[in-house]
């Protein structure tokens, strides 16, 4: 559904998934800098809506998702992941009860499938479940937040603001009347700020994206959704048996990455961009082993999103084989790139057995 906000002077649409919303307006740098202060609004409308009434809402979703929503409380926002029997995410829901109902917004193209699963999954229990994306957007007034931080919009924003009528608050996201969109912006008092704000502030807050630094293989672990999207001690739902698996005996298979690009380059990497090793980078028998099942020679993992930050530069974030060195030199899609570690490579494994108790058993 194209936002009315691509009609705004200067409007340049993003690209797909994110077609129907604006790229930038004109400035992304200012756009950034904007939206980090707290002076701007994103339009996000191409995410798509699903509300869950009734009164046993939150014990179901308990059961069926990774996080654990049987205590939650109205108005705190929360991640949750549905996974399939194997532990590969399927779907990520960022979500807040208004003590009615459930209101989670999901990525663009996945909220039918989504919908079709929870109604497959309804049974005898008292929930409803509605895509409402044609009268819901979704908008945010503050960048994503590093895992474990709050969202980075001020305590109370949201109670001085005079919102539209019936807005459902989501940390700094908003969920709005659909018909309230094209005049959000002069209504708040704010500046719109295209996508690439948002992406370019995601990336550099290590913030993964569902269908970007994931695919049909991840795991929960090796992007660091465990502890944000996952409840460790909560009770039993489908690829459990995978999550609790690789946190205490093993370790995830990939782990995500934040990179540097050289800036001399006038390109950024796109997504499915291989990662390679960087040229200058001397290397000792161990890439055969990092490539094993790779897409191209010598390809250690792939690149994500990328951006370019107001103050960081060109950035991006990938997804590489867990035994690829922390120290080395990358080329992301041909960019040389420096890395920073987000997930460790030691991530996982976190029972010790005591080798004289292995032997007693023994």
């Amino acid at each position: 559904m194209r936002s009315p906000l691509l009609d705004t002077s200067g409007a340049v649409a993003a690209q797909a998934p994110d077609e129907t919303v604006a790229a930038h307006y004109g400035d992304p740098y200012a756009e950034q800098r904007a939206l980090a202060e707290g002076r701007a609004l994103v339009d996000r409308s191409d995410r798509e809506v699903v509300r869950i009434a009734g009164p046993d809402r939150l014990s179901w979703l308990n059961s069926l998702s990774s996080q654990k929503l049987d205590t939650l409380q109205p108005g705190t926002p929360a991640q949750a992941l549905l996974l399939d029997g194997q532990g590969r995410v399927e779907h990520h829901l960022t979500l807040v009860d208004d003590g009615e109902a459930v209101w989670a917004h999901v990525e663009p193209g996945t909220a039918a499938e989504l919908v079709a699963f929870l109604e497959k999954m309804r049974f005898m229990l008292r929930v409803e479940v509605a895509e409402l994306t044609s009268d819901y957007a979704v908008v945010s007034v503050a960048p994503p937040a590093p895992a474990g931080e709050p969202a980075a919009e001020e305590e109370g924003w949201a109670e001085r603001r005079a919102l539209p009528e019936g807005t459902v608050v989501m940390g700094g996201d908003l969920l709005v009347p659909r018909g309230r969109l094209a005049g959000l912006p002069e209504e708040l008092g704010l500046r719109p700020a295209g996508l690439w704000a948002y992406e370019a502030l995601r990336i550099a807050a290590h913030v993964p994206r569902l269908g970007f630094e994931t695919d049909h293989k991840t795991i929960p672990h090796e992007v660091g959704w465990i502890g944000v999207a996952v409840h460790l001690s909560k009770g039993c739902y489908r690829g459990q048996e995978t999550v609790a698996r690789v946190h205490n005996l093993g370790h995830p298979p990939r782990r995500l990455v934040f990179l540097h690009l050289d800036g001399s380059v006038d390109s950024l990497p796109p997504h499915g961009a291989p990662v390679t090793l960087g040229v200058a980078t001397p290397v000792e028998a161990e890439p055969e082993a990092a490539v094993e099942g790779a897409a191209e020679p010598g390809q250690l993992g792939f690149v994500g999103s990328s951006a370019r930050h107001y103050e960081l530069g060109p950035i991006a974030l990938a997804v590489v084989k867990r035994t690829v060195p922390v120290d080395i030199d990358l080329l992301a899609g041909g960019v040389a790139a420096s890395q920073e570690v987000v997930v460790p490579p030691d991530a996982g494994r976190n029972v010790h057995i005591d080798p004289a108790l292995r032997r007693r058993v023994r």
